[in-house]
């Protein structure tokens, strides 16, 4: 693979909540030529997918605040950049410097045409300000979120956000239907594109393990303008089109691949991904109840690749969790040591290959929610992600002996 220049650019820590697979109200507050249908993608051949239970998702955050770490700056070039949260830093909503809250914001404020918006939920109003300044100073900004855990609670306490946008002249629309609306991307100018698991939102930013990706590419942003506009149109779920083989592009050397549940049937591509696997498998997860995942997971394993994994604490406590499966074949999995919420849905393959977005590991986020999946193979990336898994392993517990009786 053909390395890339890296440049530093000044780490902003962060934070974000995506739940089980139904997430309830939180706590307050170069050009590169574009790849044609009939190319092949890069990473995946679409496959049939294999449905699984869906399984409620709650969350109930709390924060307490444990040891603090500090980390060097996280490398960068002209095309993308990686934040994390850092709870155990940047925790105090009303001190916003270093935060990915703050990173957003320049961003918005940097906006020329416009901002078309795919987020879950939203209770920030500093965000709030910027997006209305850059209505105002006549950049097309529009947001599609989830119903239930958008425009239906904005009236509640610490909420309001939506209702302001709407007074400032933002039109914002939600899905208007059970499953989430659970996306996380930002399309600033049709040439950037925000994503990751971090919510808009005090405990996505503050108390929560999170990540951003930001591609700097007019193809990558093309890819998921097509999806918003979809969803501006209405067009939910299985209803909507999917143009998997022509979601991805070659950036400066590097393979970027997109997928969009549920039309395009990401766990089964993403069991076909695991089970490319040759020396290496690490895994950040919310919430894992999919076991066709689990079940290449162990097969990999098997075969001699290392295989790691860390769970969130609270959702690996369900019934339908893989944590108890992938313990009982013997594979290295802890769960985290947030007091609040491990958010993070991450896989990293052979030290090169960064699977990221807002997908849960399980049915609901795979046949129901809309949701979507950045696959990207780069090693100087993935060691980001890497550092950041090691970052939370360490301080992570394992179940204890005798926690499952295994058969």
């Amino acid at each position: 693979m053909k390395k890339i220049a890296v440049f530093t650019l000044a780490l902003a820590f962060l934070v974000s909540c995506t739940p089980l697979d139904t997430e309830p109200a939180y706590l307050p507050v170069t050009q590169i030529p574009f790849y044609a249908s009939e190319t092949p993608a890069p990473f995946i051949i679409p496959v049939t997918e294999t449905p699984q239970i869906i399984l409620p998702e709650t969350e109930v955050p709390t924060f307490e605040q444990p040891v603090i770490f500090t980390e060097a700056p996280i490398p960068t070039n002209s095309w993308w950049e990686v934040y994390f949260t850092d709870p155990w830093i940047i925790n105090d909503p009303n001190n916003p410097a270093g935060s990915i809250e703050e990173k957003l914001i320049q961003f918005i404020n940097n906006a020329q045409t416009s901002i078309h918006i795919a987020s879950f939920e939203f209770n920030l109003p500093r965000v709030a300000d910027a997006l209305i300044a850059a209505k105002a100073r006549g950049v097309d900004v529009r947001w599609v979120t989830d119903d239930e855990n958008g425009l239906d609670i904005d009236g509640n306490e610490n909420r309001g956000q939506f209702t302001r946008l709407m007074a400032g002249g933002i039109e914002v629309r939600d899905d208007a239907r059970t499953a989430l609306m659970h996306n996380k991307f930002w399309i600033f100018d049709r040439q950037i594109t925000w994503t990751g698991s971090t919510n808009i939102t005090v405990n996505g930013i503050y108390t929560q393990n999170n990540n951003v990706i930001v591609i700097r590419s007019p193809e990558i942003a093309e890819i998921y303008e097509r999806e918003w506009e979809e969803f501006w149109a209405g067009q939910f779920g299985r209803r909507a089109p999917s143009t998997m083989n022509n979601q991805w592009a070659i950036l400066n050397g590097t393979p970027v691949q997109v997928i969009f549940s549920p039309e395009d049937g990401a766990v089964s591509n993403l069991v076909a991904l695991l089970n490319d696997a040759q020396t290496s498998i690490r895994f950040l997860s919310f919430s894992f109840t999919e076991s066709s995942m689990a079940q290449a997971m162990i097969a990999r394993a098997q075969a001699g690749v290392d295989v790691q994994g860390l769970f969130e604490t609270f959702g690996s406590n369900y019934t339908y969790s893989q944590l108890k499966t992938l313990w009982c074949a013997g594979l290295s999995v802890r769960q985290d040591g947030n007091s609040s919420f491990l958010h993070d849905k991450v896989i990293i393959i052979d030290d090169s290959i960064v699977v990221t977005g807002s997908l849960n590991f399980s049915a609901n986020a795979d046949e129901n929610n809309e949701e979507n999946v950045i696959i990207i193979d780069n090693p100087e990336i993935a060691a980001l992600y890497i550092q950041e898994f090691q970052k939370n392993w360490d301080i992570a517990i394992s179940p204890p002996t005798g926690a499952f009786t295994c058969q």
